[in-house]
């Protein structure tokens, strides 16, 4: 274990720790994608493969991520560079490499910056009415199309920088555990009760009836795996940054194991509650869900919750949430970056969340116009590689006895033997697999 370790913020409890990464995964893939995936493959069809791609990744990366920070007590550079120095002795290679996935979640952190700074405003919108002010779908289309052009949202963007910096700035536990200990539980609580007034509605039945009708037949589709498997995982935030840097404030006493279940339980439990309330709300007003991504959430959405009953209240509550997710998953992708500047060039906790703010708002206003193609870069080539990179570092490199006693601290029965060979071959393979099919298909989660 790094030496620096022990100088290091920390999470001050398991469930800070476990919520924090419930709110890195937790973000717009659960709520304007998932739904959308659902009802496009056959609802129940869709969620057997899914579940169990999720099962998958969860066993093997989040738990290899989550370790082997931990293990390093550092970024992706210091974790690379120390697998390195213990393949070959030299470590600089591994530094050079980590470098890939600080970089992609700096980018990718910067094109979420836009899209949160959208939420900001459409959550203001709806408590002042400026939203709800549109009429139809023409209305809401100019009115994104307003927001989403270069320089078009400018103020909002970056209000939503300065509260997450803000945040970051207090640290790991006074600032990002505190942050997710409230934001998490509340973001569940809107939610489910969003879905509880969704199914009083008229009609709303039909949805759930589509959501969990199994047909068989669906799963001989090869394209509702290759879905299924995207949207578990990007879903888990699993890019070789985020989970691995969270991984390295934990004290050897975490199980992560454990630590990695209730991650992949609550994370798909989001998804679950977007779909609830999203498909069956489609269905009270007769309509399929037929579109996915911003269009979704800021265009059809809100015309359709003008068109409800309570629909000023019902869109102010999924806005909030839908904030609530896009920060805690936007603090967690600056994270990466911040903690390399301290590791690097020993940089106090405020400034690195300065420089970083700085880069990250001056090019993210700059992106405004773009950050569509931006975060499709980002989605089917930074976060692929950078898992790959990080199963390959964790798995090959590292040695694999120091692998496992990493993987195993703090557990009373070790993980049995099928852990290391399917993290090893299975993962890592799958990995290639999600890097070529984004590359093929123009993205699949």
């Amino acid at each position: 274990m790094s030496n620096q370790s022990a100088l290091r913020d920390s999470f001050r409890s398991r469930w800070g720790f476990k919520l924090a990464c419930i709110g890195s995964a937790v973000g717009m893939g659960n709520i304007w994608l998932f739904p959308y995936r659902v009802s496009q493959y056959g609802g129940a069809t869709f969620l057997i493969p899914y579940i169990l791609f999720v099962a998958l990744i969860a066993s093997t990366g989040v738990i290899g991520e989550m370790a082997f920070g931990r293990a390093a007590g550092g970024g992706p550079m210091v974790a690379f560079g120390e697998a390195a120095r213990q393949r070959t002795g030299r470590g600089k290679w591994g530094e050079a490499l980590g470098f890939i996935p600080v970089l992609g979640s700096l980018a990718m952190a910067i094109g979420y910056s836009v899209v949160v700074g959208w939420i900001l405003k459409y959550m203001v919108g709806s408590f002042t009415g400026a939203v709800l002010a549109n009429d139809g779908v023409e209305g809401f289309n100019a009115y994104f199309g307003a927001t989403a052009s270069a320089w078009g949202n400018t103020a909002w963007q970056v209000a939503a920088m300065a509260i997450t910096l803000l945040i970051m700035v207090l640290g790991i536990g006074g600032g990002i555990e505190k942050a997710n200990k409230v934001m998490m539980p509340l973001f569940f609580l809107l939610f489910l009760g969003l879905a509880v007034y969704i199914a009083t509605l008229p009609g709303a039945e039909a949805g759930y009836r589509y959501l969990f009708v199994l047909e068989p037949a669906g799963l001989k589709d090869p394209m509702v795996w290759v879905y299924a498997l995207g949207q578990a995982f990007f879903s888990l935030s699993i890019a070789g940054n985020g989970t691995l840097i969270y991984g390295s404030y934990l004290p050897q006493s975490e199980d992560v194991p454990t630590a990695a279940r209730t991650v992949a339980v609550f994370d798909t439990a989001a998804a679950m509650l977007a779909a609830l309330v999203i498909i069956p709300a489609m269905a009270t007003a007769g309509q399929t869900l037929s579109t996915s991504g911003p269009g979704l959430m800021f265009i059809f959405l809100p015309n359709l919750f003008q068109s409800m009953p309570g629909g000023g209240i019902i869109m102010a509550v999924f806005f909030v949430a839908a904030l609530l997710a896009g920060i805690t998953s936007l603090i967690n992708l600056f994270e990466a970056p911040t903690a390399t500047l301290q590791e690097k060039l020993h940089l106090g906790r405020t400034q690195a969340v300065a420089v970083i703010g700085l880069i990250g708002l001056a090019v993210g206003l700059s992106i405004q116009g773009i950050v569509s193609g931006w975060m499709d870069v980002c989605s089917i080539y930074a976060c692929p590689v950078g898992a790959l990179l990080a199963g390959v570092f964790f798995f090959w490199v590292y040695d694999r006895q120091e692998c496992l006693r990493q993987v195993n601290l703090a557990r009373t029965k070790p993980l049995g033997r099928w852990f290391y060979p399917t993290a090893r071959y299975l993962f890592c393979g799958v990995t290639v697999l999600v890097l070529i099919l984004g590359a093929v298909k123009g993205g699949i989660g």
